[in-house]
């Protein structure tokens, strides 16, 4: 390729995971994996050496986190747990004591030791289905590379040490390295791997830089100093801009800026459409720390809170005091907007060595969510009791995921009214009229729903798992995951159904699936009568804009026509062609996307 045909302009396009637009200058940033070159035998004498020498760079290796987290930029200390979870997993026995068994028992150096006890974790992940927790054995990945470079003895370069204003460029970024960001230096991101539920992402949004991933061949197509655009609104990014583009792009900045800015003043206005319906927009959050952000972007509450993080972190099961001392402060912070705290919906996969579950080969359709709750209530009283005790400070209404059936929601129903009976006989405040609702995300559950709905307080429709199970579609599996279209006409009845038996029964209906985020989304969930929408806090001000927008009789006229509609082609067309006004200047995903555009963090 000659020097001219370098030169010339070339688009590539990966996942946008991060809004914004930069103009910078590459800095190419090696993160290859070390190659294991020896896998050797050792004899009895060098096996406490080898033992020490892992544990040298182990200890090496968190001495490099703890330095890291030490200077993490103050816009994402709340994501310091990233970088804890690092510390623990070289703590956890299938890392760290499986890697020193092997050493001791098959008498092998300790880099082929720790790949053998990768390779167990790896299959172990490989077998769970949900998205969110799957992508999570990047993380023991990581840390396993960091302790190999420590046992090689090869330095990392460190974005620390960066101090000029560059565009990064690596085949990925680890969660270490995200946290090493100096906003002042580092203008956006761009990798060849990674999806939006990567810490990466997430670090990227809170940082507000740019950011785009999954675009496979970045780093062979660049090298430092390249000029680069990186547009993280529709994932696009052009290498060796001509003029024309730079001030193209420079424009599309400046304008959207600007809307951003009027549109975040206007995000405290109630969604109300021109014609005087209120809808409430609620925030989708995980952590204590994301009620700031759900707050300044307009949230009236928060729709779905869940709470698996206090299962996850650690070794042991959380007790009740942690649990209510966060929820506590939950619905403090938000009072008086209510707090739906979803119970746990983990499986016994997911859960901490604490729980003393086993495996299971397809947990996605096993003893998880309220199914592992009923099956252990000791773990579901201990939460429930937190809950409760917390409800006495703010308006809580719990929720509860994945109910088939009528019979599965009354079990549920009755362990509550015991632990509340509990709590009565013992003088604990609570509040006694707290909301219960269930999350309708499996078919079964729409087919009753006119059963559920006279003995629920609500419904929360969680289209992301209820568009995986109506269509038998696994959104991680590259080979059917187009076929994830939430237009699907079956889809659409399903969730006007829903919502036309919640209507008639006198309860409220929300929606907090991927969803409720899609502006595209908003005028068809407004025209079925949908109550609330909770989404990511980021996405609040834009959906608002959308409703303040258009009008409920628009909106219910178009779903006539929709429903008219006999694929998910023909009613994304339709909406596109009715929305093309309005979505264009609201900072969308090209609209060109595949239908499975809202793929994301498995969030029901």
């Amino acid at each position: 390729m000659t020097k001219d045909q370098r030169e010339k302009p070339k688009k590539l396009t990966g996942i946008a995971v991060s809004p914004g637009i930069v103009i910078g200058k590459a800095r190419l940033v090696d993160r290859s994996r070390v190659k294991i070159l020896y896998q050797y035998l050792i004899d009895e004498k060098q096996i406490k050496w080898e033992v020490e020498r892992f544990e040298e760079a182990v200890r090496a290796a968190k001495k490099q986190i703890i330095a890291i987290r030490e200077k993490m930029p103050k816009q994402i200390q709340e994501h310091s747990f990233i970088l804890d979870t690092h510390l623990m997993i070289m703590d956890d026995s299938m890392f760290h004591d499986a890697t020193v068994e092997t050493i001791l028992k098959e008498r092998i150096n300790a880099e082929w030791a720790l790949k053998k006890s990768l390779q167990k974790i790896n299959k172990l992940f490989a077998e769970i289905e949900d998205e969110y927790v799957k992508e999570r054995v990047v993380d023991v990945e990581y840390v396993a590379e960091r302790v190999l470079r420590c046992l090689a003895g090869k330095e990392q370069e460190s974005l620390f040490e960066i101090k000029e204003r560059v565009i990064i460029v690596a085949h990925e970024l680890s969660p270490a390295d995200t946290s090493s960001i100096d906003i002042g230096k580092i203008m956006g991101f761009i990798t060849d791997v990674g999806g939006r539920t990567s810490h990466a992402a997430i670090i990227a949004q809170s940082l507000r830089i740019p950011a785009v991933v999954g675009l496979e061949s970045v780093t062979w197509e660049v090298q430092d100093g390249t000029l680069l655009i990186v547009d993280g609104y529709t994932g696009e990014v052009i290498i060796n801009p001509d003029d024309n583009l730079i001030i193209q792009y420079q424009e599309k900045h400046l304008a959207q800026k600007e809307l951003e800015s009027s549109i975040l003043r206007m995000s405290h206005l109630p969604a109300k459409t021109v014609d005087g319906y209120k809808i409430a927009v609620m925030a989708n959050i995980e952590f204590l720390e994301e009620v700031a952000a759900a707050k300044d972007h307009g949230a009236e509450g928060i729709g779905l809170y869940r709470t698996e993080y206090h299962y996850l972190r650690g070794n042991e099961l959380p007790g009740e005091e942690e649990l209510f001392s966060d929820y506590k402060e939950m619905a403090e912070l938000m009072a008086p907007y209510p707090v739906t705290i979803r119970t746990l919906d983990l499986g016994g996969d997911r859960l901490s060595p604490g729980a003393g579950t086993k495996t299971e080969t397809n947990p996605a359709l096993g003893l998880r969510a309220i199914r592992f709750c009923l099956k252990n209530p000791d773990i579901f009283k201990t939460q429930l009791r937190a809950i409760l005790r917390a409800s006495a400070y703010g308006n809580i209404q719990v929720m509860f995921p994945m109910i088939s059936g009528l019979q599965e929601f009354l079990d549920t129903h009755a362990i509550l009214k015991q632990v509340m009976g509990e709590l009565e006989e013992k003088g604990i405040a609570f509040d006694r009229g707290i909301k219960i609702g269930i999350m309708i995300e499996i078919p079964s559950a729409v087919s009753v729903a006119d059963i559920l709905a006279k003995h629920a307080d609500f419904f929360s429709i969680g289209t992301n798992d209820l568009i995986q199970y109506a269509l038998a579609i696994d959104r991680i599996n590259e080979h059917v995951a187009f076929m994830y279209q939430p237009f699907h006409p079956a889809i659409l009845r399903m969730i006007q159904h829903v919502v036309k038996v919640g209507k008639e029964a006198g309860i409220t209906v929300s929606l907090c699936g991927e969803m409720a985020g899609d502006p595209l989304c908003t005028s068809l969930l407004l025209g079925m009568g949908i109550d609330e929408l909770s989404l990511n806090a980021w996405g609040i001000p834009a959906i608002k804009q959308v409703i303040r927008s258009i009008s409920m009789e628009e909106s219910k006229a178009d779903l006539e026509r929709i429903l008219e509609l006999d694929t998910a082609k023909k009613v994304r067309e339709f909406i596109e062609q009715r929305m093309s006004q309005l979505i264009p200047y609201l900072g969308r995903k090209d609209l060109n996307a595949e239908e499975g555009s809202l793929r994301g963090r498995a969030q029901r």
